[in-house]
């Protein structure tokens, strides 16, 4: 949308502010649309984005406006929303000249890493500001008044080349998150032979001090090699991390426990490590443990999203 707006577009912003019964997208879920028909984002499963678009710069309100789909029944019918469902939608009209500001200064506020409260009245007011400790809902609509909490992008930090890691960061990055990956020894980072899925030849102590070191930020020891997992995970599990986790047995976890106590890390610091790493299930392929572990992140992602304050 910021992109739009600077090039002088027209946009509208969609938002899920209200679902019952069953609904293909959560409260929250946006939808963007350009007076060129570009489109980004979804509300549904299909139907309801064909709509919008079509209805595109015709008619529309110069205040935002509600939209409800699923209460007669020739909208069951016509958008197919399944089981009878109802989506309430927040329709917002966005200028350039008025309104590429609070886009701009939105997205400074995540790109900082920093949560933020969108407010957005039915008369157009817009206001940006620090949301609550510990907020009571993550989207709210009072009749008048939009409020919905923003956090910044979940980050994974993977520690070694592999075919484990591989599967977790396509898994990862299909799920939403934003992923990267770490390989110091020189073997291993020169066999790496997928491309669409960058490498970075760092030492993992280093890249958590600089880019993950706050509670949106997860990291995953996959190497398999105790001089490098060690060095991550060192400095991962006293840092605000909502994810820490290694892979490997047992008996390879007591060990891992064990000797990062030895290092000097609190008990109460190493029991924050998730060792081993994913939701059990009997997964033995590296596409069968990524599952387990891209599911177990899905998992704490929700949890932190609901109660950022307790973690």
């Amino acid at each position: 949308m910021a992109r739009w707006l600077s090039q002088g577009q027209r946009a509208w912003l969609a938002t899920v502010v209200a679902t019952w019964g069953s609904s293909p997208r959560p409260q929250g879920a946006w939808l963007a649309i350009s007076d060129r028909g570009e489109w980004s984002g979804s509300v549904s499963g299909g139907c309801l984005e064909e709509s919008l678009l079509r209805q595109g710069a015709s008619d529309c309100p110069d205040r935002p406006w509600l939209l409800d789909y699923g209460i007669r029944e020739p909208d069951r019918t016509r958008f197919r929303l399944p089981c009878g469902g109802h989506i309430r939608l927040l329709v917002e009209p966005l200028s350039p000249t008025g309104d590429l500001g609070h886009v701009q200064a939105l997205l400074t506020a995540l790109h900082e890493r920093r949560p933020v409260l969108r407010a957005v009245s039915l008369d157009g007011e817009r206001r940006l500001s620090e949301p609550e400790r510990r907020p009571r809902e993550r989207l709210a609509f009072d009749g008048r008044w939009l409020r919905h909490n923003l956090q910044p992008d979940c980050r994974v930090l993977l520690i070694g080349a592999g075919e484990v890691a591989r599967y977790v960061a396509e898994f990862a990055l299909a799920a939403e998150f934003s992923v990267t990956l770490c390989e110091p020894r020189q073997a291993f980072a020169d066999g790496w032979s997928h491309g669409h899925i960058p490498l970075l030849r760092r030492l993992p102590d280093d890249l958590v001090a600089e880019a993950f070191q706050d509670r949106w930020c997860a990291v995953l020891a996959l190497a398999h090699d105790p001089r490098v997992d060690d060095l991550g995970l060192m400095a991962a599990l006293p840092s605000p991390a909502f994810y820490v986790g290694a892979m490997g047995s047992r008996v390879t976890t007591e060990a891992r426990r064990a000797r990062l106590l030895a290092l000097g890390l609190a008990p109460e610091t190493v029991a924050r490590l998730k060792a081993p790493v994913g939701v059990d299930i009997p997964s033995k392929t590296p596409a069968e443990i990524a599952i387990a572990i891209v599911a177990d992140l899905i998992a704490a992602r929700h949890d932190l999203r609901v109660n950022p304050a307790a973690l």
